[in-house]
């Protein structure tokens, strides 16, 4: 018997792993020592599904190589990930693995998220109350009118394109991906987490706006529209004469709302990409750096524009970019691993799926007990022998395949 052990998908491919068992298998050991055990430490699901292609490869390659044998190939990796996650509470038990679109469990996902999709109603209810209430005015003298006559202009970016920028645009992108996979679960969770993170931004950043009430700096020519101003001569605060829905958003300066919401939508668009084009794959390809920087990038550009436009202070974009910074982080990491982990490419709901539907149990720690268990999860196949005249002999040298052969761990019993 062959045992081979793997721990780490990154520092030993498993295309390396690949090419050791099927060097193994080419070799003429007598027929009771040609079963092939591999065990995963590492326990990583990209392992588990290159052996299972690699199950498939040897069916058909094996047999040309070694004519007087056959062998038997077990691939034992209960990936950890898929163990951890399963939650025998929310089971969906007619779930196939790769049929999981929104016709066939839309709807499923959707009913066990319920509880979310309210929270976010309450959400937009409590960000249109913050809008409504009227916000603090803070006292603002005749010697601070100084940093607030800058003129009042347009604004660069209207307030209907940031929820296009930063809500439908990575909607756009989600749309696209759930085509190409078609994985309700990334689909699903991709939405989830994007809304959860624009509306907290918005929810938190107007709640601030309206308790600070820290004038624009184009607050003079909102309160004064004819460019005289007025002060009340006992306490010397402003006696504002212009329109007041004009002088209620003057009082909103800090923090950015535009930019805050940019950052939450985009941020968090950046975060997804990250994982679907495994940026931290080690390889070097900056191509994919670039891909993720450019949605920071686009909300950077409409933090500048509340500065140039006098719509805000500096610090205001700043406060507001962190905000919405520090939220998209919180929200994608709720629903998917972390961008560098070796299950990044996925959501947490779609390995807990691939427990529940393979049934996986926890990996016992004795190697005998994990080769004779019945209830692990494992992909065998037979490759038989050939005959009739048909021996080809050993002649594996020549395959490409084999470049990498023993860079593993093997041990022969």
């Amino acid at each position: 018997m062959s045992k081979i052990s793997t721990a780490d998908s990154k520092k030993e491919p498993p295309l390396v792993t690949a090419n050791t068992i099927l060097y193994i298998l080419t070799i003429d050991y007598p027929i009771e020592k040609v079963d092939c055990y591999l065990f995963d430490d590492g326990k990583a699901f990209l392992t588990f599904e290159a052996l299972a292609e690699t199950a498939s490869f040897a069916r058909v390659w094996i047999p040309l190589f070694a004519t007087d044998q056959k062998f038997i190939l077990f691939l034992l990796l209960p990936p950890p990930r898929i163990s951890r996650t399963c939650n025998c509470s929310k089971k969906m038990p007619e779930i196939q693995l790769g049929v999981h679109t929104i016709r066939s469990h839309g709807v499923t996902v959707a009913r066990i998220h319920m509880h979310d999709w309210l929270i976010l109603l309450l959400l937009v209810v409590i960000d249109a109350v913050l809008n409504i209430i009227e916000p603090f005015h803070r006292f603002v003298g005749e010697g601070m009118m100084t940093d607030l006559r800058y003129p009042l202009k347009d604004n660069t970016i209207p307030f209907w394109a940031v929820p296009v920028i930063a809500v439908l645009l990575p909607l756009v992108i989600f749309l696209v991906y759930y085509f190409i996979r078609n994985d309700v679960y990334d689909f699903h969770h991709a939405i989830l987490g994007l809304l959860f993170s624009v509306l907290i931004t918005a929810v938190i950043t107007d709640a601030i706006k309206d308790g600070v009430g820290r004038p624009r700096p184009d607050f003079f020519w909102r309160c004064f529209p004819n460019g005289t101003g007025v002060f009340d001569k006992v306490t010397g605060d402003v006696k504002c004469n212009g329109d007041s829905s004009i002088i209620k958003e003057g009082h909103k300066s800090f923090p950015s709302g535009h930019t805050s919401w940019s950052f939450a939508g985009l941020v968090y668009l950046s975060w997804y990409l990250s994982g679907k084009v495994r940026v931290f794959d080690r390889n070097g390809h900056i191509a994919k750096l670039c891909l993720v920087i450019l949605p920071i990038l686009m909300a950077a550009l409409i933090a500048v524009s509340r500065v140039d436009d006098y719509w805000h202070h500096w610090t205001d974009v700043f406060a507001g970019g962190l905000i919405g910074t520090t939220i998209a982080s919180f929200c994608y990491l709720q629903f998917f691993p972390p961008p560098y982990d070796s299950d990044g490419w996925g959501p947490h709901a779609y390995f807990q799926m691939l427990a529940e539907t393979r049934n996986v149990q926890p990996p016992v720690s004795n190697d005998s007990q994990l080769a004779q268990s019945a209830e692990l999860q494992a992909v065998s196949v037979y490759i038989p022998s050939q005959h009739d005249g048909d021996a080809r002999g050993n002649s594996w040298d020549s395959s490409p395949m084999l470049g990498g052969g023993l860079a593993q761990n093997a041990r022969m019993h």
